[in-house]
């Protein structure tokens, strides 16, 4: 890169490597140190899990109780709820039986009642009234509100049967609803025992004329026997409008040929009496019950005993009253909380859990102390080995440098005084970096720092500009060293030959990121002497395009253009890290 003349002969190659040699291992120390390096084996096949997740452990033993502990209240609540459903099952079989024992035995006497009312030729009042002495109803008839008799009545013969019943009954009786258009007859109710205010209020009331009842009816005339209706408001209920059923038995004349249908004996049940009476039988205990017409929806409940705090158990019976299809829900009355012995379980189990964790906790951090100690010992043994390895490494690196600018100096001076000169330039150039690397323990290094050494001493003089711009971007120690001699030869053979030896003279240097592991270098020179063309190569030229190159891992483009030299050199980025060996142990951490 000289113009007047080269700085030596082409630069051999021979050195190169010398750089890049191994690093030679020193001694391993005192017997302390040969110690440690035989228990390292050992201590490393050995380590524990407590030592390597002191944190976690405790965390894990924790979880693991915890997770124990719940299984156990889980097969606890499981074995409790379904000694629960269990009897809830029972509970709920034991009431339907109740409500079909106490329908079978309503119907028994409607049966027994048709049976006698057949037998009879005319049905007045006060045969009525010793038909019903006569079935002796006993306490298997609770939960109805009576037993009565409606006859079939047609449309021609309702005004003569009201003239009838006015000698029967006292104050007479009115058929009512009228007839609508195209019914044949009419069911009144004729006759109501016991005969009390509440139970007058359905006489005269034709029963064919409402479509639930009249369906039972039917059913109970095609079936010849007890036929239970839906759900009802019953007559007598006045302005309440509780819900209820009747259960109705068809009663046929006695005689030879078709029988035929003289009217139904009956019985009008409240539903929530009927529930009632039927529990007599069987205790439900705790439970919420809830009848339904036919099927569970909503507006068929009959009857229903609410609970202040249901759970969700609940159990579900279908069965079958006079006949007709009811379904019975049983809810548990216990909320939805831990049973005692699941709380307890879960109480003691979680304080083993935490006790266990402690204790862990306490173990673990045993167990890092003593696992630090051993280690701070092993890292002074290993911090003195290392630093005889980084002293035999610089120490070989820093002669193979100089033994390369040594023969490369050599074999590009004609004489003595320029080998001197030459010489004495860049062993001062290494040793201005060598400074800088000291300077920052052999860390990381500024590229900034590296240029301003470099170019100090023409800063210095006044006469030229030197413009230096860039990111703080930080070295490697080798990387740093190269830098300094390629910054070197650039500015002697500027001083020498370009913009740095001319009054006015301009050298801009200026660098930046190509990514997060390179930066490049920009060397710019104006205002100094026209670059001649056709000149020689000299050592400078060799030492930055080979050796620099070499040692920075990346090709350098050096150009001599008409106005100065440009230079771009590429260098490895380093992150500031403290050098391991340098690290220090903090205690407590």
């Amino acid at each position: 890169m000289e113009q007047a003349q080269p700085l030596g002969v082409q630069a051999p190659r021979l050195m190169l490597a010398m750089n890049r040699s191994p690093t030679i291992r020193g001694s391993e120390g005192n017997g302390a140190g040969r110690l440690l390096s035989k228990i390292k084996p050992a201590r490393r096949g050995s380590r524990r899990w407590l030592v390597r997740y002191p944190r976690a452990v405790p965390l894990l033993i924790f979880l693991l109780t915890s997770a124990v502990t719940g299984v156990s209240v889980y097969a606890i609540e499981r074995s409790e709820a379904q000694r629960e459903r269990a009897q809830l099952h029972q509970t709920a079989q034991g009431i339907a039986s109740a409500l079909e024992r106490r329908a079978d035995a309503n119907s028994a006497y409607l049966r027994a009642g048709a049976a006698l009312l057949a037998s009879q030729d005319t049905i007045g009042a006060e045969g009525f009234t010793r038909f019903v002495a006569e079935l002796r109803l006993d306490s298997d008839y609770r939960g109805a509100d009576g037993i009565g008799w409606a006859p079939r009545v047609s449309r021609n013969r309702i005004a003569a049967f009201e003239q009838s019943m006015a000698e029967e009954i006292p104050g007479g009786l009115q058929v009512h609803p009228a007839l609508a258009p195209g019914q044949k007859y009419a069911v009144p109710v004729t006759f109501l025992h016991p005969d009390s205010v509440r139970n007058r209020r359905a006489i005269g009331f034709d029963m064919s004329s409402e479509p639930v009842r009249r369906e039972a009816m039917l059913e109970a005339a095609k079936s010849a026997r007890p036929v239970a209706s839906g759900k009802l408001v019953l007559e007598q209920e006045g302005q309440d409008e509780e819900p209820g059923f009747l259960i109705y038995m068809p009663v046929y004349e006695r005689g030879g040929g078709t029988p035929r249908l003289r009217g139904y004996i009956y019985s009008p049940f409240n539903a929530m009496n009927f529930l009632g009476a039927a529990l007599r039988l069987e205790s439900p205990g705790a439970f919420g019950i809830r009848l339904y017409d036919a099927e569970k929806k909503p507006g068929s409940v009959l009857a229903e005993l609410p609970i202040s705090a249901p759970g969700k158990m609940t159990v579900e019976k279908r069965l079958s009253i006079a006949n007709h299809p009811w379904v019975l829900e049983v809810r548990a009355s216990n909320p939805d909380t831990l049973s005692p012995l699941s709380l307890l379980t879960l109480i003691f189990g979680l304080l083993i859990a935490s006790l266990l964790m402690v204790v862990a906790r306490l173990l673990t951090q045993q167990a890092v102390e003593d696992q630090e100690a051993l280690a701070w010992l092993e890292q002074q043994n290993s911090i003195r080995n290392s630093l005889t390895r980084e002293l035999n490494h610089r120490v070989k690196n820093t002669l193979a440098n100089v033994l390369s600018i040594v023969a490369l100096t050599r074999r590009r001076s004609k004489d003595i005084d320029s080998f001197a000169e030459g010489l004495d330039g860049r062993i001062r150039a290494l040793s201005a970096t060598h400074d800088l690397l000291t300077q920052s323990d052999w860390g990381t290094t500024p590229i900034r720092l590296v240029i301003e050494v470099e170019l100090a001493p023409y800063a210095k003089a006044g006469e030229h500009q030197l413009n230096l711009s860039g990111p703080d971007v930080e070295l490697a120690p080798n990387d740093a060293l190269s830098l300094g001699l390629a910054v070197h030869e650039l500015a002697t053979n500027a001083a020498k030959y370009g913009a740095l030896s001319a009054p006015g003279g301009k050298v801009a240097v200026s660098w930046y990121r190509l990514s997060d592991t390179l930066a490049r270098i920009e060397w710019i020179e104006a205002g100094g002497p026209k670059v001649l063309t056709g000149r020689t190569r000299g050592f400078g030229t060799d030492l930055i395009e080979k050796i620099v190159a070499h040692e920075l891992g990346n090709p350098v483009d050096l150009r001599f253009e008409e106005h100065g030299v440009e230079c771009s050199l590429t260098v490895p980025v380093r992150e500031p890290a403290e050098f391991a060996m340098r690290a220090r142990r903090k205690l407590g951490d």
